[in-house]
């Protein structure tokens, strides 16, 4: 299994460094799918990058190392992997916003994209398929059982791993059940989000997002 959702995990406290890569190291023993790698900050200093196989498997992780280590961290938005093209016909993976090319050299970027299911009870249907739309989403499917309704979307990864589940958890009051997978990979207008501390861009806060939410998603 491939890692297809990143993220950055930084001790609070520096001291706590070596003890953040000892307890990611017993971690990695029990679970092949998880992977990390040693990160640098201007900012938030030394770190890692981890790499999940999705937003679920993340929390879970990020849960033990708090509670089971007793560490404090802090954690950068979650991303996803980009295929990139450039311009002299390289082509790679970006895991990490922050090492993101120049936009003169990029030719194209594709992003992930998912087939989710969603189930809900009828009545917050409407609040779920506005949520949908607003990420991006195309409809395939919708029926319903009894008073549940079952829709079927094909949404962007990147959108989803921001905080789509914690929304869809407030429109329905919990009520929602979600589930997913990788279904294909598309051309998109993608742009890098950089965010300013005091003035200084931080190279950990970077983000990939779509042209259209570039300014809401660095406002949020």
């Amino acid at each position: 299994s491939v890692p297809v959702v990143f993220c950055g995990l930084f001790p609070v406290d520096t001291n706590d460094f070596s003890g953040l890569r000892e307890a990611l190291e017993k971690l990695s023993l029990n679970d092949a799918s998880f992977s990390f790698e040693a990160e640098t900050s201007a900012a938030l200093g030394f770190g890692f990058r981890c790499g999940f196989l999705g937003l679920l498997h993340m929390e879970v992780i990020r849960d033990r190392l708090e509670r089971e280590f007793n560490l404090d961290l802090i954690s950068t938005a979650p991303s996803v992997v980009y295929q990139m093209t450039l311009t002299d016909g390289t082509q790679f993976n970006l895991h990490n916003p922050a090492d993101m090319p120049e936009v003169t050299r990029i030719s194209e970027i594709e992003e992930p994209w998912i087939k989710a299911t969603i189930m809900t009870p009828d009545e917050y249907l409407g609040a779920v398929l506005t949520l949908c739309t607003e990420r991006r989403g195309e409809q395939l499917d919708l029926t319903y059982a009894g008073n549940r309704a079952m829709a079927v979307y094909r949404l962007p990864l990147n959108e989803v791993v921001f905080d789509f589940y914690d929304r869809l958890k407030s429109v329905t009051r919990g009520y929602a059940s979600f589930d997913y997978a990788i279904d294909e990979y598309r051309l998109g207008e993608l742009v890098k989000v950089s965010i300013l501390v005091n003035g200084d861009p931080v190279d950990a806060l970077s983000m990939i997002v779509h042209r259209e939410q570039a300014e809401h998603r660095g406002r949020a």
